[in-house]
């Protein structure tokens, strides 16, 4: 169980509202180990892309499975600070990467200065914690987690109001209504779940874990635990 398959049928709404171009250069921001970089680098056949995240065991993971892509890179960093090459980028894309910025307009202007003006930016991110069937159940469980900066960006009106303060112009917001997979089998959602940085700390807590499961079992289906969520594609372009 790892990332990319817990949120596959996100990852695919993505790719299309991305609709990356042959010569796009684009820039993915937390990218993770890199699926939705590879991806971009595929479309991007007669252009590039570079993918950039805080984790360097990601950044590692990604290097590795990226062998035999001659346009694509990856570099360790923060997309608040990161000196990114000015308008280098045509295209920004990021799959759940952008919604734990200390300074999210800073944040955001300097993606911004890396677009080529008109640069379009395609971003996936959560609607309000409380839409979100996955939340509401872990919450219910464990109690409050220190996952809610995974929210920030779930009120369109503040969106929109970073976005415009950090260059942006034309935003946009697509509802996005989804299922996603903990896991095959109970005892992988288990796993999976468990270590979860917003989860490890409640999950010492006396009973937590009994409590856990049970609740991951009342999502389990023949193929899988499986929640519902909400989330925004959320558009703009550099003005």
């Amino acid at each position: 169980m790892n990332y990319d398959t817990e949120l596959r049928r996100h990852n695919e709404l993505l790719r299309r509202a991305a609709a990356v171009r042959p010569g796009d250069h684009v820039l993915d921001v937390g990218c993770g180990a890199g699926l939705t970089t590879r991806e971009a680098a595929r479309a991007a056949r007669d252009g590039s892309t570079l993918g950039v995240d805080t984790s360097e065991p990601a950044i590692e993971r990604a290097r590795s499975q990226a062998a035999g892509l001659g346009n694509v890179a990856f570099e360790v960093g923060d997309a608040q600070v990161h000196p990114f090459p000015a308008a280098r980028f045509d295209l920004a894309i990021s799959r759940f990467g952008t919604m734990f910025f200390g300074d999210p307009v800073a944040a955001f202007t300097n993606i911004g200065r890396a677009l080529r003006p008109g640069g379009r930016l395609v971003m996936m991110v959560w609607q309000a914690a409380g839409l979100n069937q996955w939340n509401v159940a872990l919450t219910e469980a464990l109690g409050p987690t220190d996952g809610r900066g995974a929210f920030s960006l779930g009120d369109p009106a503040k969106v929109e109001e970073i976005l415009t303060a950090a260059g942006f112009g034309g935003v946009g917001l697509e509802e996005v209504r989804e299922q996603l997979c903990f896991g095959p089998d109970l005892p992988s959602a288990l796993d999976w779940v468990s270590g979860f940085t917003s989860t490890i700390e409640a999950l010492r807590k006396p009973g937590a874990k009994e409590r856990l499961r049970e609740m991951l079992e009342a999502h389990l289906t023949d193929d899988g635990v499986w929640f519902d969520s909400r989330a925004w594609i959320v558009t703009a372009h550099r003005d």
